[in-house]
Order: C-alpha cells, then structure tokens, then sequence
C-alpha cells in the first residue's frame, strides 16, 4: 500500500458509546461518517442534532449516513471501516462484510477483548485487517450523549499483516488529526493484553456485584479480588510470552482508581439482560492459562458467574 492511500468515507459499526466518540471526532475531523446499527433509536440523534460528546473530550458532530445494516454498506462502500460493536457480533459483522469486501478496504477491530482480530481475519484475510487499543471510558446517557469519564491518549494500531504497514501509518493520521491521539505500535498484542487485564479485573466484578468501578474499588474485600485477579491476569500473560512492563501491577492499580464513578459496559449488558463479552476478556484469559499450563482460579470463577448471569 502506498502512501496515496486516501480515506474520505469511513464506516463506523455500532452507535454505542464507543461508536458514537469515535464517528463524532472523524465527522468533526471533516471525514464522510456513516454510521450503522440496527437500533434506529440510536442513529436519529446522530443525524440531527448530531453526537454529543461531554466529559474529558467536548463536541458536538453530525454523521453524514446512518444505515441500519451492514449489507447497505454494499451500495457505496467506505475505503475503511470501524468495528466498534460487541465483539459477541463479529462472526456476524464479519460475514456481512465479506460479501462486499473488495482489495484495499481495511476493516479495524476497535474492540476489547482478545484475538478479536483474528475473527476478522478468517472471513476477510489477514492483509486487510488492522487492530486497535482504546484507551477512554464512555458512557451513554442517552441516545447520540455520550459521556467520556476518562481519556488516556495515545491510543494504538497496529496491521495483522506487514503488507498494511503504510496504510496504517494513514490511519493513524486520520484518526489524530480529528482529535484521537494515535499511534502505530510494533507489537500491540501487548498492549491488548495490558487493557484486557483491566478489563477482567474491574468489569467482571461490577458486573457480578452490580457496583460501580470507584463503588467496587472503594470495597475492601473486592479491592482484594480485583488485586488478585490482576496479580493472575499477569502470571498468564507472562506465561505466554506477553510483555507487560516490569512494574504493571503497580500502573494498573494506579490506572483502576481513575476509572470513576461510573458503569463498566459489562454492567450495563447485565443490567439490559445481554450477552456480555466476558468469553473475549475473562474467556480468552483462562484459555490462554489452559494453553500455558497455568492456573487460572480466580479468572475461571467471575467468568463462571458472569456467564450464569447472562441470558
């Protein structure tokens, strides 16, 4: 891929509140957004009066299409698209795109969990996928309000396949220019690893115990359970290979007391009676551990009673 690679129209998956700060800040940066759900109630907003971002980033952006399928993107196909929907819809996402997929198009996991990339992968090909790590906790007050309680920039990409080197270095660019600080890592199953064990250690517990991130930090007796599962979420990683830094545990426990007062999304999914994505987070850890030879006690049990929460 050269450098003239252009993005003018750019696919957004999902109009959650993930979605939703990413299509606002790539309309803002002057880009063509459409976004897609199947939840019309979540794309009007984005219309008019357009997305509403508050918190640690302020905007206001109209998307310039919504649709509510991914099958529409067939009628005008982006030249890159975002997946920023559950990764429990990709094996979905994935097929959809693949009947309108075409040489050059780059479909970006922006997801949490692990190997969310490789599911991407097997419907589209290495070479036209690329994976990112977020780092910001949002929030959907309302449909098109999304409130953003933290933003640690930068966040990072990276391509599956070398071959998509410069075109990631393009999307990168775009995505800083419209006020995401990106950058282009050399090995960002690192850094997937380092936001999955957050991830497993704080959403799973609000999740089970219906707190809220600071609520659960706040508790002793779920402190010491979000301590030892990130104490474990790093035996496995470094039993695999995974490089975390030689002081994480203190940076992540630091980086958990500034989550605030606020519901993970796995709460959330919960407290709607949905599917979480526990299997791609808490799941994807103890199947690594299995994989190591490594115990996996305290991981196997919140994704056990998450999953018995589940509908």
């Amino acid at each position: 891929m050269s450098n003239s690679y252009e993005l003018k129209r750019i696919g957004v998956i999902g109009a959650g509140p993930v979605g939703c700060v990413l299509a606002a800040h790539l309309s803002n940066g002057g880009y063509e957004v459409v976004l897609c759900d199947i939840v019309e109630a979540l794309l009007a907003p984005a219309r008019d009066p357009g997305i509403k971002v508050t918190g640690a980033a302020e905007l206001t952006a109209k998307v310039a299409e919504t649709i509510t399928s991914v099958d529409d993107f067939a009628a005008n196909v982006p030249d890159l698209i975002f997946v920023t929907s559950k990764a429990t819809a990709l094996p979905l996402i994935a097929s959809a795109i693949q009947n309108f997929h075409k040489p050059g198009l780059y479909v970006v996991s922006w997801q949490n969990g692990i190997d969310t990339e490789r599911v991407l992968a097997e419907y589209l090909g290495s070479e036209w996928v690329m994976r990112a790590v977020v780092n910001f906790g949002v929030g959907l007050p309302e449909p098109g309000h999304v409130h953003m309680g933290f933003h640690h920039p930068p966040h990072w990409i990276q391509e599956l396949d070398e071959a998509g080197y410069d075109a990631t270095d393009k999307v990168c660019e775009v995505l800083t220019s419209s006020g995401l600080e990106t950058r282009h890592a050399d090995r960002l199953i690192d850094k997937v690893w380092q936001k999955t064990i957050l991830n497993g250690a704080l959403s799973s517990v609000c999740a089970v115990t219906g707190k809220t991130m600071s609520g659960a930090l706040e508790d002793p007796f779920l402190y010491e359970q979000i301590e030892n599962l990130v104490k474990e979420g790093i035996a496995i990683a470094r039993a695999n290979e995974i490089t975390l830094g030689w002081d994480y545990f203190r940076w992540a426990m630091n980086y958990l007391k500034s989550a605030g007062d606020h519901k993970p999304s796995m709460l959330v999914d919960i407290e709607n009676k949905r599917m979480t994505e526990i299997e791609y987070i808490n799941g994807q850890v103890v199947l690594y551990a299995e994989m190591a030879g490594v115990p996996s006690p305290y991981n196997s049990m919140i994704r056990a009673m998450v999953k018995a929460l589940e509908p």
